[in-house]
């Protein structure tokens, strides 16, 4: 029951007051007079949720506070205890979010395929059949819920003194999760706009073209974390090797092809696999941007 009401109920940073969480984004707003914006899982505002702040997360690490100091015996076995039930927690309510969040977007998708796709169609004068991209959106959110989810187990059990691999494996997991996050808010958010109109929108294909292009996104980078899961994170042990003076190019070149060697190799070889024929990959933020565009939608950043 504890764990139920940690995962489902938070005071508000500032007001204080208990919110519960009945949408499937972590972008959370206090109710009013408050309307404090905050995120779900670490409670920062969500203001610096963004490129200033070092990306969209870092709430997705676990560091544990380290004191200086001499304990005796059981004020030490006292610290491990906490710690270990803090760490335990962490990895659990996000967990448990992604699962709420998951369970979320299944009724929603429901709920669009039997009640809102037909009301679009009628208020945007569109066949069902052009509004698929929209069902696609929610299947995909549902799949990288679970396989997020899944990434706090994978991420609990990974050893602590393997330093390298446990970094490497949250930059893939923020970078997943900040992208999971914008096309959730996309699907979830932007689209209640045109669900509350009575009448055509000229904005309708622009939204098309956005959230086609975050889904083809996100789809891709799943797939990539999950192939980097499934080896193991073996990128972090070929790029020390890689380093060494050692080590042939051709090696090097060989490591480089299966995952990358480096924070910037890995976003660069993920940009180029989530390009589709008539989009364009950002590489400031890797959002997929239709042809025509000549800035990025989603980080204003000019195109190459």
């Amino acid at each position: 029951m504890t764990f139920r009401i940690l995962a489902n109920s938070k005071p508000c940073p500032k007001c204080k007051r208990p919110i519960e969480k009945n949408q499937g984004c972590m972008h959370m707003t206090c109710t009013p007079p408050c309307k404090f914006e905050f995120c779900w899982l670490c409670l920062g505002a969500w203001s610096d949720h963004g490129e200033r702040t070092g990306g969209f997360y870092a709430c997705n690490r676990y560091e544990t506070a380290k004191q200086e100091g001499v304990y005796d015996e059981t004020e030490r076995r006292r610290e491990m205890a906490k710690n270990s039930l803090e760490r335990y927690t962490h990895y659990y309510e996000r967990w448990a979010s992604n699962q709420s969040s998951r369970q979320k977007a299944l009724s929603d998708l429901h709920q669009m395929q039997t009640v809102h796709i037909e009301k679009l169609s009628d208020t945007q004068c569109q066949p069902e059949s052009q509004l698929k991209f929209i069902t696609e959106a929610w299947l995909q959110i549902v799949e990288c819920r679970r396989v997020l989810k899944w990434t706090y187990a994978y991420g609990y059990y990974l050893p602590e003194h393997e330093r390298a691999r446990k970094q490497f494996f949250e930059y893939l997991q923020g970078e997943a999760e900040s992208g999971l996050e914008r096309l959730h808010q996309c699907a979830e958010k932007e689209l209640q706009v045109f669900l509350d109109d009575e009448d055509p929108s000229r904005e309708f294909n622009d939204f098309r073209t956005k959230l086609a292009g975050l889904t083809s996104v996100t789809r891709n980078y799943f797939e990539n974390l999950v192939e980097a899961l499934e080896n193991g994170l073996s990128d972090v042990y070929s790029n020390g090797a890689n380093s060494s003076k050692t080590t042939s190019s051709k090696n090097a070149a060989g490591s480089s092809k299966r995952v990358g060697r480096g924070k910037g190799t890995i976003r660069a070889s993920m940009s180029n696999r989530m390009t589709d024929d008539n989009l364009w990959s950002c590489e400031h933020c890797t959002y997929a941007n239709a042809k025509s565009a000549t800035t990025c939608q989603m980080c204003n950043q000019q195109r190459p």
